[in-house]
């Protein structure tokens, strides 16, 4: 049974050899494998470190921490990394003094200096790690791993195809709990995910198709779903299969190495691979339309015979749409149809202005009214009145000395200072009191799509591949239709009845019972009249 992946069921907590995404604004976001050691020997003195551009993150601080918490960068001794002597593959640490010590340097010097020893990647435990301290600047928020997080973090090796888009593409498909869907084009893994997380109706038994009982003719257990992914550059092939094992996925995604123009759609070479029954097909592919000639419905084909099979392709030019429109056509797709998607991020906030938020972060301090602006002109024309008073007065007593200052000079600094206060005093003063105001409920409320459309947008092609269809089929179909309709029969074809025709059969049905009713009537009143 494999392990649950967090992308399914996220746990309360970040824990240990799993997934966690490091929120560090709106548009940067870090994942990290969290560690409870230094797999990759980097040498901090901390353990495992994740290092962003707004501070350094050990892992320790983040294990155990619940999912949207805010965790504060931490200071890391990078003095004690030795990367020289870790990449030489001698364990070195570099000393403060730029010395590095071996492992069998045992000098008195060593006192002198900071060593922390490092896990070795196939060391049962870690030896030292030190406890972080908090560092005055830095914080970040830990999510947890969703589709949409990881399309926004992941590194990219290919152009990515966006939440917009597969959102779109996974409902037109019809993708449900226990499809199974074919990608070609895997690249940085971001449909994969999200193919995932739609099909995923719980785990196949030992992590793989099959299992020991309830299992169909083909050896594959009912409805858990599967994502068939290929991918023909195969160094993407091994950090996507990488990526798959260390999000949990593996038992509902099987990435494979092959060349899909030439080989088609198979696991395994041969007859010993599973086979694909494929509902539902995404090509992200420079060339589709050389795909499509195994996308037939050949007995080897690995579409689901019995289900209509749903297809979209993901073309950047338009050219690439008019090849792939006459493919289509030419193999028997139908339903075929175009869609471009533009999608812009709505930003609901509330706009705070008025000199009371100045000082602080995404607000306007600017006068909200008159009155306002008023009052600020005249603080600031009396500091300035008092600065000036003040220069003068020192102006005319470093002027006549000591014995002949100017009388009343201090009092009419004080005078005109009276009630001002230093910007420094003002700002410290606001900080003091936004932390008693409500400011979620401040402000005017307002809604702004953003201006820039950060997405790649491309073509959308869709087209639908009918089940294959036999007389068998037809004969079938031709019984349940004279079960379930009340029609004539004309030269062994069925004619339907329409419902106005129904009703005016029951009004001519009930219009003939009337009519019987009354001969009936009248033939016993004449009985009567005769006796």
């Amino acid at each position: 049974m494999p392990r649950t992946s967090p992308f399914f069921q996220p746990s309360a907590v970040a824990s240990s050899d799993a997934l966690a995404v490091l929120h560090l604004k709106r548009d940067l976001l870090t994942p990290a494998i969290l560690r409870t050691y230094d797999d990759e020997n980097v040498g901090y003195a901390e353990g495992k470190v994740t290092t962003t551009r707004y501070g350094n993150y050990p892992h320790s601080t983040l294990i155990g921490q619940p999912w949207g918490s805010q965790i504060k960068a931490s200071k890391v001794d990078t003095g004690t990394r030795g990367r020289a002597g870790l990449h030489a593959g001698r364990g070195t640490k570099r000393k403060r003094g730029g010395s590095s010590t071996s492992h069998g340097d045992d000098s008195a010097n060593a006192a002198e200096h900071v060593e922390v020893q490092v896990r070795d990647n196939d060391a049962p435990e870690a030896k030292e790690v030190r406890t972080p301290v908090p560092a005055e600047t830095g914080f970040c928020h830990l999510l947890p791993p969703t589709p949409e997080v990881w399309t926004a973090s992941l590194p990219h090796r290919t152009q990515v195809v966006y939440t917009p888009d597969y959102s779109y593409i996974l409902q037109r498909l019809r993708v449900s709990p226990g499809t199974e869907v074919i990608e070609a084009g895997a690249g940085s893994g971001s449909f994969t995910h999200a193919a995932a997380r739609a099909v995923f109706n719980g785990y196949p038994r030992d992590g793989s198709l099959g299992g020991d009982a309830d299992q169909d003719d083909e050896g594959r257990d009912p409805g858990t779903g599967k994502v068939w992914s290929f991918e023909f550059h195969e160094p993407r092939v091994q950090k996507l299969q990488e990526e798959i094992r260390d999000h949990g996925l593996d038992g509902v995604v099987a990435v494979t190495h092959r060349d899909v123009y030439e080989d088609g759609f198979t696991v395994a070479d041969g007859t010993d691979g599973p086979s694909i029954k494929a509902s539902a097909v995404f090509l992200d592919l420079p060339a589709p339309w050389m795909a499509f000639k195994h996308l037939t419905r050949d007995l080897s084909s690995s579409l689901n015979p019995s289900t209509s099979v749903h297809l979209c392709t993901f073309s950047p030019c338009i050219e690439q749409v008019q090849r792939t429109v006459s493919a289509l056509r030419s193999f028997g797709w139908l339903d075929i149809e175009m869609v471009e998607l533009s999608a812009h991020r709505i930003e609901s906030r509330r706009e705070r202005v008025g000199l009371q938020e100045e000082g602080l972060r995404g607000v306007n301090a600017t006068p909200a009214t008159v009155d306002e602006a008023i009052g600020r002109l005249r603080e600031v024309e009396g500091r300035d009145r008092s600065y000036h008073h003040g220069m003068t007065v020192k102006a005319l007593n470093d002027t006549l000395g000591p014995a002949g200052s100017v009388d009343g000079s201090e009092d009419g600094k004080r005078q005109e200072g009276e009630g001002y206060v230093s910007k420094q005093q003002r700002l410290h003063n606001i900080k003091d009191a936004q932390s008693h105001r409500k400011l979620y409920k401040e402000g005017r409320l307002i809604h702004r799509s953003e201006p820039e459309l950060k997405m790649h947008t491309s073509y959308l092609v869709f087209a639908v591949l009918p089940r294959a269809w036999t007389e068998e089929d037809e004969r079938r179909a031709q019984e349940e239709v004279q079960k379930g309709l009340s029609a004539d029969s004309v030269d062994g074809f069925v004619k339907p009845v329409s419902k106005r025709q129904k009703k005016r059969a029951a009004k001519d049905q009930a219009a003939g019972d009337k009519d019987a009713e009354l001969e009936m009537k009248w033939q016993l009143e004449d009985d009567d009249g005769c006796h």
